[in-house]
């Protein structure tokens, strides 16, 4: 059982010393949120199509967990309510048809794909994003597959209709009431690290005023207007939802976070001085009448993932006008990017095979931007221009920490104890991990290297990360050591929020020849075990 658990870092140390990291890493952050998005309307992401055996959907989802994990992403955003209905056992939403074929129809054989998703990912250290939809209910009038207790065909009165798709309305007092209690049961029932809304508030491509392109909503406003403006009044109808479900998240699990992502232009600056550089056709704040900022402003969403599929040479809006705009506008909140790998190929500048690398190098001069999410995960597959390489070989090198949120936990957890083996059949060193408190809830640990005793953890790179497993560790060949050096492993405990703990110390030296195996000893202070 332990040498299933023990993750062996030897190639990974016969690499690179700690010293070059920084140089083959690109400057990477010690924190940076890495993320893709895992889309299950029209089988885009996951599963790979309709009515998968569940022994097949399971398959395919691990196997696009071990991708990204090896490309060195951390978490995941999977889409779980596409269109008013439920990759997991719901009580108020029919079984999805992007999943068995027919909505309403269960897997087969049966299992929860919820809890599936998120304890595999959990296995692998990696934060599970549920993704939703708030207001998608039928995605092709005609098409789509409508189960009998569908909450459409049970409250028709709450839906229009736009173009060839099905809205709740948004306005409807009843409606907002229903989404906050889908929403709650989701985070009450499944261990989720945060639940994550795109960006389909309002439909694309309304036009107020039109006749024939206007969203149908005039019955709701007559009664719900109270003199406001029809654009004022579809925002506070956002407003009001995101205010619900962000209190109804935190009033179930203080610790699970709420995301937004936005399209990326919230305002142009020729309708608002506080708006972007930008001249985008349409804006969250006018067009998808949704206030980001002020959802920031208020707290009410603990980060932001606006989506900034551009290029850098895109006139209307380029690519690092916009993030230097959304680095400015996150106030205090976190930010991480939406970058669309999916765009490889589709037009000269995104033939560059350097487009989407430069971008991370963006990034990562911001300090109010943490880490970016990827559109979408099947574009790894096809490993455009390398750049699956190009992340595990030089940009992800290294694991990187999520970024904890200090305003909702800032509790370290307890140092990890630490226990040590030899085997002098392969002259490795094992190195067992446990929790420093049955109290404590963990991710992992984080394993920092150093041929000095001095390294400070806050400015060092993490060179290892070890998801929590009752029985977890690592081990170190001695050949990978320098003969007569000391090589220094400094042990944290991360728990589920990503707070660090205090590091526990072991030292690993190599004797000259003939006198014995390496001795490992713990850190002095850290008392008897391990020794």
């Amino acid at each position: 059982m332990k040498n299933r658990s023990l993750i062996n870092i030897k190639n990974i140390l016969l690499a690179a010393c700690l010293l070059a990291i920084p140089a083959l890493s690109f400057c990477q952050s010690k924190y940076e949120f890495r993320a893709a998005w895992v889309a299950s309307v029209e089988n885009i992401d996951w599963p790979s199509k309709k009515g998968l055996p569940a022994d097949s959907q399971r398959v395919e989802f691990i196997r696009l967990l071990d991708m990204h994990k090896r490309n060195g992403l951390n978490a995941v955003v999977v889409q779980v309510r596409p269109a008013t209905d439920a990759f997991y056992p719901s009580p108020y939403e029919p079984w999805s048809e992007w999943l068995t074929g027919i909505q309403g129809r269960p897997p087969s054989p049966y299992y929860d794909p919820l809890l599936f998703m998120i304890e595999e990912t959990h296995k692998r250290g990696m934060e599970f994003h549920a993704w939703c939809n708030p207001y998608r209910a039928v995605h092709t009038i005609g098409k789509s597959s409508i189960a009998p207790n569908h909450i459409t065909r049970l409250h028709p009165e709450w839906f229009v209709r736009f173009q060839n798709t099905l809205y709740f309305d948004p306005g409807n007092k009843e409606v907002q009431q229903y989404v906050t209690m889908v929403i709650r049961d989701l985070v009450r029932r499944y261990d989720i690290d945060a639940l994550h809304f795109d960006d389909y508030f309002y439909p694309y491509d309304i036009v107020e005023g039109s006749p024939t392109k206007d969203f149908p909503d005039k019955a709701s406003f007559a009664k719900y207007g109270d003199g406001l403006s029809i654009g004022d009044w579809r925002r506070s109808n956002v407003d009001s939802v995101i205010l619900r479900i962000s209190q109804a998240i935190k009033e179930e699990k203080k610790y699970c976070k709420f995301g937004i992502s936005p399209f990326g232009v919230w305002r142009n600056k020729s309708k608002d001085p506080e708006g972007s550089d930008s001249q985008a056709g349409q804006t969250n704040y006018d067009n998808l009448y949704a206030d980001i900022l002020l959802w920031l402003k208020n707290g009410w969403i603990d980060y932001v993932a606006p989506q900034l599929y551009w290029e850098f040479t895109f006139s209307h809006v380029p690519f690092g006008t916009q993030t230097e705009w959304w680095s400015r506008h996150t106030y205090g909140r976190q930010c991480y990017i939406g970058l669309g790998i999916y765009r490889a190929g589709s037009n000269p500048a995104w033939r560059d095979p350097t487009q989407l690398t430069r971008q991370i190098q963006t990034l990562r001069t911001y300090p109010d931007i943490q880490g970016e999410i990827y559109f979408s995960s099947k574009s790894f597959e096809r490993n455009p221009y390398g750049w699956n390489d190009s992340l595990r070989q030089n940009y992800y090198k290294y694991p990187a920490l999520i970024p904890p949120m200090s305003w909702i936990d800032t509790v370290k957890p307890h140092e990890p104890f630490t226990h040590t083996e030899y085997n002098q059949k392969d002259s490795s060193q094992a190195v067992w991990l446990a929790k420093g408190a049955p109290e404590d809830t963990l991710r992992g640990y984080a394993v920092y290297r150093s041929d000095s005793a001095n390294l400070s953890i806050d400015s060092a790179n993490v060179f290892a990360f070890i998801p929590y497993d009752p029985v977890a560790g690592f081990s170190v060949k001695s050949a990978s050591l320098s003969p007569g050096k000391s090589a220094y492993y400094f042990i944290t405990a991360v728990s589920k929020t990503n707070v660090e703990s205090r590091p526990v110390t072991i030292i690993f030296s190599t004797l000259a020849a003939g006198s014995g195996p390496d001795r490992i000893r713990d850190f002095p202070g850290r008392g008897a075990e391990g020794q």
